[in-house]
């Protein structure tokens, strides 16, 4: 049994809203948790209680000085521990290397989407390949909004390959930004979440956030733009270098994919995993891997990556 002091304001807000938080860490650590006045009592496994323990005090320290500590917070401070047991959570939440305007739009989940942070941050193209759920589209698209918002760049420039949109599209109304707008929905999703509806309308306005087509790169040089290629595994080689060849002045390039999903016709090679092929040794290029373990929706998206990879090796083995 161990007891741990907080502050009112600390246990007020770390047991949340009709002490949810509480409950999830005794279920989760299996750990049985009781306040009485400003004192918490941790009972259960040992190891589990020194995990309930860390969580709490450092989080608390958080608190006192002014970080905002919600449900998500939470459950994200105790993924982090899970992970890494003497990780210093302070240092997590307010780490100086990644900038504060992406602080304001985003908060990793976990080590890997720190990693990840930090690594587009320090590099000027970033090739970032992994499953659904990782938070890799919209972790890049964070970072576009804090770009523009710290002046770093003057425009975003999202894009993905339209590999559906061929003729069978052809009887769909409108000209071809409306009809493959449908295959850019989830990018606008990820804008609306961090921007909101409004400034994404103005920003498109004016140009200021450009979404189209990777068809529609071909011909130009982009300087100042965070330029972001999204389902790059439906990429061909020849699509992939020419949107690595748009690149202009000042500016950073994301390239995300899960090399699992691949849609393009017949034989045809993929344009990421030849990019790794081709540029992974080069200096200022950095390849980021995120795996199943590092997914953070649901927790039946994990599982169902992992039946979907169970499905697929026993079908090559049963083809060998």
């Amino acid at each position: 049994m161990t007891e741990i002091s907080l502050t009112e304001k600390s246990l007020e807000t770390l047991s949340g809203t009709m002490e949810e938080n509480f409950r999830y860490l005794s279920e989760r650590l299996g750990v049985r948790l009781s306040a009485r006045g400003e004192t918490v009592t941790l009972d259960g496994p040992a190891e589990s209680v020194e995990m309930a323990r860390k969580l709490l005090e450092e989080l608390g320290r958080l608190v006192t000085r002014g970080y905002a500590v919600g449900k998500e917070e939470f459950r994200t401070a105790l993924r982090v521990l899970e992970e890494d047991p003497a990780i210093d959570l302070v240092e997590f939440f307010t780490d100086a290397s990644i900038p504060d305007s992406v602080k304001r739009v985003v908060v990793p989940r976990n080590l890997k989407q720190r990693l990840f942070i930090q690594t587009v941050v320090r590099h000027d193209l970033v090739f970032t390949v992994g499953p659904a759920g990782t938070g890799k589209t919209y972790l890049a698209v964070a970072l576009a909004a804090a770009a523009l918002a710290e002046k770093r760049v003057r425009r975003i420039v999202l894009t993905r390959p339209a590999v559906e949109a061929g003729e069978r599209l052809g009887f769909l109304p409108g000209d071809l930004v409306e009809k493959v707008n449908p295959y850019l929905r989830p990018v606008y999703d990820a804008l609306y979440d961090i921007l909101g509806y409004e400034k994404v309308a103005r920003y498109l306005e004016r140009g200021v956030i450009e979404i189209a087509p990777l068809a529609f790169m071909r011909g130009r040089t982009l300087n100042d733009s965070f330029m972001l290629l999204d389902e790059a595994q439906n990429t061909t080689p020849e699509q992939m270098k020419m949107f690595l060849t748009r690149m202009g002045f000042h500016s950073k390039m994301v390239v995300t994919g899960d090399v699992t999903q691949i849609d393009l016709p017949g034989d045809r090679p993929s344009g990421l995993i030849q990019a790794r092929e081709v540029l992974g040794g080069m200096s200022g290029i950095s390849f980021f891997d995120f795996t199943k373990a590092d997914v953070v929706r649901h927790r039946l998206v994990q599982q169902v990556v992992d039946a979907y990879e169970q499905f697929e090796a026993g079908r090559r083995r049963g083809e060998a």
